[in-house]
């Protein structure tokens, strides 16, 4: 198979959570394993940081991996969703894995990949553990995709473990209250390896303490921290400074295992972190006049801190303009009451089969008193958007990653 057809294949044979859904959710690491000994356990040639968390882990990963990147260690990175193209969830150094890798991987591995018939995510994991391996990384920054506990990353022995936070996503696979999505999330923490927990919440400590003390794991809250947090720091979003307390609280854990990591790196690593790791899609200025902005939040916390800065930087009281669509496992009713009622609003779908239709979002948002029309794609939004806005409004895109996603992959900045 080409290039082209292996990424065919992957996408429509192999079961895709971000594209599909539930059907592709797989409660055991059965398959991982299997995997895992069939390639002779790669991640076991390198060290680890394992990161989770609802909301933050996409910031602290890619910043992690730039600063380890600045202190000259061979820094692998592995992340999910991609935005535009499957070879950003795979880089090293901040490049991104071949297509040459993929294809040959693919290729050379289809037996294996056909009798175990591994989800598209335990087949990526499987993946970059391989190539991480190949390109003899010193460390791998490697994010949970879902969860923790069940989720195919879990079977690496980290330096680190990092839980960022705790929110009420993805309730149908790890359950529908912060301490239960805290008791699956804390399934990364493993004995002897110390744990920084990014945020302090009443409904989830006490399950994270415990968690810890079975596995005699050092734990860390970083917002308890006593730490010098005032960096020049690439990623811009409103939630930042939660993630850079995270950031810096397990650079200090590193520091104390004995990773060399001097503090010029912390500073260079968090101003070219967006440089260094190609992250986008996080409080993304696309455009200045109008101000416009896309964020890949998409669940509760998130867009609570999105929409709050967005009614904040909204001085000059421009009309907010919301470019917004969901997944169709998403509870809309519930999200939309977080949105102004006094904004304008497009309302789109993203190209993944598990995008909510459009005009049936638009149906629910009129439910809610919330304005706006309807438009078949991302970009024909942003455009309709575009050509209704002053100088002074806002446009912000977002809802969903795979909004964000479709929009960077076709928007062409209109000339000012």
């Amino acid at each position: 198979m080409t290039y082209q057809e292996v990424l065919e294949f992957m996408f429509n044979s192999l079961p895709m959570y971000q594209r599909i859904g539930q059907a592709a959710y797989k409660a055991d690491l059965k398959t991982t394993e299997l995997l895992d000994e069939h390639f002779k356990h790669p991640h076991q040639s390198f060290k680890c940081i394992h990161v989770a968390g609802t909301n933050g882990k996409g910031s602290v990963s890619h910043s992690l991996a730039s600063i380890l990147q600045e202190a000259g260690y061979k820094t692998g990175l592995y992340t999910s969703p991609h935005l535009i193209d499957y070879r950003e969830r795979v880089r090293v150094d901040g490049v991104m894995i071949t297509e040459e890798f993929v294809t040959d991987f693919i290729n050379n591995n289809y037996d294996i990949i056909r009798d175990l018939k591994p989800s598209f995510f335990e087949m990526s994991v499987a993946l970059a553990f391989e190539y991480f391996k190949n390109c003899k990384v010193d460390v791998a920054v490697i994010e949970v995709g879902m969860g923790g506990r069940l989720d195919s990353t879990n079977i690496i022995s980290p330096e680190l473990s990092i839980i960022t936070n705790i929110g009420l996503d993805h309730t149908q696979f790890l359950g529908d209250t912060l301490d239960k999505i805290a008791r699956e999330k804390a399934g990364i923490i493993k004995p002897k390896v110390p744990v920084v927990i990014g945020e302090t919440q009443e409904e989830t400590s006490q399950e994270f303490n415990k968690i810890a003390s079975v596995n005699n794991a050092e734990i860390i809250f970083a917002d308890q921290s006593e730490l010098n947090i005032e960096y020049d720091f690439a990623l811009k979003g409103p939630y930042q400074a939660k993630n850079l307390a995270t950031i810096i609280s397990s650079i200090k854990i590193l520091q104390q295992k004995n990773f060399n990591i001097p503090e010029k790196h912390i500073i260079s690593g968090l101003k070219n972190v967006i440089t260094n790791t190609g992250f986008r899609g996080r409080w993304e200025i696309i455009n200045k006049k109008p101000l416009t902005i896309c964020d890949t939040g998409h669940n509760k916390e998130g867009l609570t801190y999105s929409i709050n800065e967005l009614l904040n930087l909204n001085s000059k009281n421009g009309q907010i303009r919301f470019i917004i669509g969901f997944v169709n496992d998403k509870n809309v009713e519930e999200v939309l009451k977080l949105f102004p009622k006094n904004a304008f609003y497009y309302f789109t779908k993203s190209s993944v089969p598990r995008a909510m239709d459009e005009k049936i979002l638009k149906e629910i948002a009129q439910k809610n008193n919330i304005r706006g029309e309807s438009y078949p794609d991302v970009i024909s939004a942003y455009q309709q958007a575009y050509t209704d806005s002053k100088q002074n409004d806002i446009i912000f895109i977002g809802g969903s990653t795979f909004v964000v996603g479709d929009f960077l992959n076709e928007f062409i900045c209109p000339e000012e």
